[in-house]
This record gives C-alpha cells, structure tokens and sequence, in this order.
C-alpha cells in the first residue's frame, strides 16, 4: 500500500471534517499523535481547542454564538494510565470507560454507532496509543452503511511496533458535498517527518484555510513517557 504524505492529502481534500494521525517520528523515539476539526457551519467554527488536565476539550470561542453543544463540544483526548485516546466526539468518554473496566478498544467502542446528523451520519472515528512496550496503536470508524440510519458498520485497525517515519490518518469525510461523502478504505499509511513544531505547523498549514478551526499535535517520549504538546486555533 502507497505511504502517503500529508501535506498532499490535505492539498487535494479541503474538507476532511475531522481527522487522526497516529504513527511514531522518522528518529523512533516519539509515539506521535494529531486531531484536527474542521467547519462549514457558524457554529461548527465557533470552537477552540483548551486544555484540560492531560488531555484537552472543545470550548465555544464566542458562547453567545453557540447555538447546539451536542456533536461540537467534547474532550477529543484523554490519559489513562499508559494509553492516549483520541476521538472525534464524546466516545472519548465511552473508551475511557471501557478500558477501566478492562474491556478491550473495540469492545468499548460496542455500545456507539454513528453521529444522529442525518443526513451525512458523520462516522466517529477513535484511536488509542497504548505506550507500554512494545508501542503499538489501535484506530476505529463507526459508519453508517451507504446513508442507512439502520445500519452500522465497524472497523477497527491495530499497528504494532510502528516503524520509525511512518502512520496512520483517517478522517470522517471524502471530500465536500451537500451530503457529506463518508470515509471509505483502512486509515491511509503516512509519512511523519520532523519535531513536533515542524510537524504541527505543516499539518496547520495545509488544511485548508477556510475550513480549518483548531489542530492539536503531541510527540510522546517513548523511554520516559514525557511529551510536549501544542495547539493551533483559528480563532484567537
């Protein structure tokens, strides 16, 4: 399979909706991971990003403009113990859940199906770092099957021991539309390259400039599990 590179994609696509990159950087000391949210709607690009504890939340720039919280404010990323998970919408809180419980990523993940947004059913998409070694990672799409609100289609990718340079990206859309195409095919191999810095601002950079709303980018230090993070927001 074709090992993409990012700034490509994103070139090619202005509105992946929201997107995951997990994978590990090109000197193999770092578990990387990235979110992004995108928006075509007032209120959908009324939010930033902030932090919360070791993970961060969706927060209305403007709360007088907020008009529904129910798909657009949530915590896209949270710690537990060795595992990052990072969502696109309050199953963050299902995973979290399910993994104290001892339940597995995609048994977690059971009780959830696609967003109630007829008519697009944006698909939620999930994944989990789990830091201990060996490093390995776990991505998920919940999808409705060809616009059906009755059907729902799992899939859920596990990576171990990712090579150095390398990741995964799914996001929630194809491309634009009056009804919004859902993502199709296994999360796309990519290329990471560079610090954290570097690597942010590229993401940040080709998404595209309309569309784009908030990035949060984390490089994870594999032998003492310290990390350093950063957050882009359109609106400042």
């Amino acid at each position: 399979m074709k090992v993409h590179h990012l700034e490509e994609d994103l070139k090619m696509n202005p509105y992946p909706g929201r997107g995951i990159v997990i994978g590990r950087s090109s000197d193999g000391k770092y578990a990387v991971t990235a979110y992004f949210i995108m928006g075509r709607s007032v209120n959908s690009r009324n939010r930033v990003f902030v932090t919360e504890g070791e993970g961060i939340r969706t927060q209305a720039f403007d709360p007088a403009r907020l008009s529904d919280p129910s798909l657009i404010i949530y915590a896209p990323v949270r710690v537990l113990d060795q595992d990052i998970i990072v969502t696109n919408g309050d199953q963050t809180d299902t995973i979290y859940d399910g993994l104290q419980k001892g339940l597995t990523f995609e048994q977690s993940l059971r009780s959830r199906k696609f967003e109630p947004d007829e008519p697009n059913f944006t698909p939620r998409i999930s994944g989990v770092l789990h830091l201990r070694e060996p490093y390995s990672y776990e991505m998920s799409i919940l999808k409705s099957r060809r616009g059906n609100p009755d059907a729902c289609d799992r899939f859920t990718y596990s990576y171990e021991n990712p090579l150095p340079g390398e990741g995964h990206f799914i996001h929630t859309y194809q491309g634009d539309g009056s009804v919004l195409p859902s993502f199709e095919g296994e999360p796309e191999p990519v290329v990471i390259e560079g610090d954290l810095d570097t690597f942010g601002q590229m993401l940040w950079d080709h998404l595209n400039a309309d569309n784009k709303v908030s990035l949060f980018v984390r490089y994870i230090n594999l032998e003492d599990l310290s990390y350093e993070s950063r957050i882009w927001n359109k609106n400042v």
